[in-house]
């Protein structure tokens, strides 16, 4: 396994974390807007509305994930969402996606999280097969909705 180091990001990694951003973006079909990514990333930042991790081989960034807070009113306790996880084509199986999965849910059990969520796509069975390997469940009790308001 290469030396990937992975840290929690602060806002002098953002031109790092945007051009990561963006390709995340652009795998999942949208146009590619590096000033847009960067000023999203920027607005997490500076409104403390996400957690993001970056991984770094050697010097080049290859990975991020973000949290973002959330609250269980069931369990009267913190909660995460996994929103993004994204690893650069170069370096694909070669760890990074474990060791920012592993960052993020150490950061949510230091919170007193209760539970970590995430979504995938369904057809996307490596990243399904990396995450029931490191002890993610397949919910199996709940359909998952989503609703689109007309703006």
């Amino acid at each position: 396994m290469p030396n990937i180091l992975v840290r929690q990001a602060t806002v002098d990694d953002l031109d790092a974390l945007a051009l990561l951003f963006d390709a995340y973006r652009q795998f999942y079909q949208q146009v590619a807007d590096l000033p847009a990514a960067r000023q999203f990333l920027l607005a997490r930042f500076n409104h403390a509305e996400s957690v993001l991790f970056l991984a770094h081989e050697g010097d080049t960034p290859v990975g991020f994930t973000q949290l973002y807070p959330a609250f269980s009113s069931v369990s009267m306790a913190r909660t995460f969402i996994l929103n993004d996880l994204f690893v650069d084509a170069g370096h694909r199986r070669s760890g990074v996606g474990k060791r920012l999965l592993e960052a993020a849910t150490r950061y949510a059990r230091l919170m007193g999280a209760v539970r970590v969520s995430l979504n995938t796509d369904i057809s996307n069975t490596t990243a399904q097969a990396t995450y029931e390997a490191l002890g993610w469940k397949r919910d199996q009790v709940y359909y998952a909705y989503h609703f689109t308001p007309q703006i």
